[in-house]
């Protein structure tokens, strides 16, 4: 037992042993590796220290070949602005003797112009008196010779420009004018507005009137036309001054004759379904329109009431047709001349729609017609060739009289409207007839189809303040007598004549 224990105790203590001294050696080698490391290390860092060295020798050494660059660049540009600085202080001394020099030339100048002057005068004053003159006497005696010289050949070299321009342009706007017509085709004949109804039977029109005539009375309170059963055996006429009325109550009538159904409440109803479609009809006649001549930009409110001429007529010619085919012929002859094509075609087009509210509004329609496009924004030169498409505003731009002119062309060919030759003679003595009624009067002609009337005065009755109160008094009579489309100019001439006879 006691032997056991010991040598556990011995084997104890030899592996304590054994352990101990491997735990020395263990650091032993250790040791020796650290001051491996440690010597490692200070050969690199003296290395390092020997590169950074050579380095930094190197950085210094350029910087300082840089620094001799620089002050050699340096010591070039002193030389040179040093020789620049030399060469302006020269130019400088040479401008200095030239600004010497012309003063003194100047000064001789001066004295050379003296001289001259005091010569110039002593000569004056000898010639005027020798001539017996003076200069401005000279010079106006000498103007009035060469005046009187060519005065003649001045006249006679005006008038000959004058005749040459008259009838150059005569024959360009002729043949532009002709272009233009043949080149537009259209109806000769416009179609009317209808106003009268065929009734089928006498029964129709029985129920049309109603018991006690509350149908007819309730289609007059719903469209606002007269109706007339009675005037014209199988037929019904439609008056009103409105024509968009008039044509709601013919769709009405249209409308309830087909369906049978005819009593108040069916009139209301078919009214409202007619001023509709009217209503849609007219808006879809003025884009129509405006898109045949080829424009856009109008306003919508302007393209309603253009819609709306539609329904109107003027001597029997359609107003919407007559709008459409002056807008294309106001294109072509705007191409020929070089006016502005667009602002042309919009304002011919537009240039009748005062006659769409004429009966709802005052004034003539040409004056009401620039109101509306002035009111909706439209541009002054449209304004302006609106209102002036009649003789009472004057034309001031090349578009205002395109639209003056095509007026003319598509209203006064022969079959645009139906006037017929005996009321025409009539309307032509009549205006000559008024213009006669007055005293002092030599003369009168109607021309320009009845749209002028020139008189012809004697200058011995009238003088120029009663020319001007006599054209007045003349117009105001045309207008509180006579019926007649459009305007009527009254232009009175007064001509003075010296007749002498050399014997």
């Amino acid at each position: 037992m006691i032997e056991a224990v010991i040598a556990a105790l011995i084997g104890v203590f030899a592996g304590v042993g054994g352990t101990y001294t491997y735990d020395k050696r263990r650091r032993a080698g250790g040791k020796h590796q650290a001051e491996k490391l440690v010597a490692d290390a200070k050969t690199k860092a003296s290395d390092i220290v020997l590169k950074a060295k050579d380095e930094a020798l190197s950085m210094v050494n350029d910087a300082k070949k840089e620094e001799t660059e620089r002050r050699r660049e340096w010591q070039k540009t002193e030389s040179r602005l040093v020789e620049r600085e030399a060469n302006l202080d020269r130019k400088l001394d040479e401008l200095d003797k030239r600004s010497e020099n012309l003063r003194a030339q100047e000064d001789e100048v001066e004295s050379l112009k003296s001289e001259i002057r005091e010569i110039r005068t002593k000569q004056q004053d000898k010639l005027e008196k020798i001539a017996g003159l003076k200069k401005a006497d000279a010079a106006e005696k000498l103007m009035q010779m060469t005046e009187k010289d060519i005065k003649q050949d001045l006249i006679g070299l005006v008038g000959k420009l004058q005749n040459d321009a008259q009838v150059d342009a005569d024959e360009l706007a002729q043949t532009i004018l002709v272009t233009a017509m043949e080149r537009m085709s259209s109806e000769v004949t416009a179609e009317r507005t209808v106003t009268a109804l065929k009734l089928a039977d006498e029964e129709m029109k029985g129920r049309i009137i109603g018991k006690e005539g509350r149908n007819i009375q309730a289609l007059q309170r719903a469209t606002g036309v007269d109706i007339l059963v009675d005037d014209t055996p199988g037929m019904i006429i439609l008056s009103s001054f409105d024509p968009l009325r008039r044509q709601v109550a013919r769709m009405s009538l249209e409308m309830l004759m087909k369906d049978g159904r005819i009593h108040p409440g069916r009139i209301e109803e078919v009214v409202a379904k007619a001023e509709k479609e009217i209503d849609k009809e007219v808006t879809r006649a003025g884009e129509d329109a405006a898109r045949d001549v080829g424009v856009v930009g109008i306003p919508r409110e302007m393209l309603h009431l253009l819609g709306e001429l539609k329904f109107r007529t003027s001597y029997g010619q359609n107003v919407l047709m007559h709008s459409t085919e002056m807008a294309h012929l106001s294109g072509m002859i705007a191409e020929e001349i070089g006016a502005d094509v667009r602002i042309t075609k919009i304002a011919t087009l537009l240039h009748d729609v005062g006659k769409a509210v004429t009966h709802k509004l005052e004034g003539k329609h040409h004056h009401i017609g620039a109101e509306l496009a002035r009111k909706y924004g439209m541009s002054d030169e449209i304004v302006h060739a609106i209102e002036a498409h009649h003789d009472d505003i004057e034309a001031t731009t090349p578009e205002a009289l395109i639209v003056r002119v095509c007026d003319a062309l598509s209203a006064a060919r022969p079959g645009a409207r139906n006037i017929s030759a005996e009321n025409f003679v009539e309307r032509m003595r009549d205006l000559e007839n008024i213009a006669l009624s007055f005293g002092g009067i030599d003369k009168a002609y109607a021309i320009s189809a009845g749209r002028e009337v020139r008189i012809i005065v004697s200058p011995k009755a009238i003088d120029d303040l009663s020319a001007i109160k006599l054209a007045r008094d003349i117009a105001n009579k045309i207008e509180s007598t006579m019926q007649y489309p459009g305007t009527i100019k009254v232009n009175v001439i007064r001509e003075t004549r010296a007749i002498e006879y050399a014997k």
